[in-house]
């Protein structure tokens, strides 16, 4: 039965790795677009 835990450890692992990617890429990509306003002068 150890390996339903490790299963889902690992699912839950690698769901949280491509959920913080995501959100990384997100937040990047928001300051670049805020930089680029602000060097438009808008």
């Amino acid at each position: 039965m150890w390996y339903f835990a490790w299963i889902l450890g690992v699912g839950l692992a690698s769901t949280a790795a491509i959920l913080n990617g995501m959100w990384f890429e997100a937040r990047e990509r928001n300051a670049a677009d805020a930089a680029d306003a602000a060097a438009a002068g808008d």
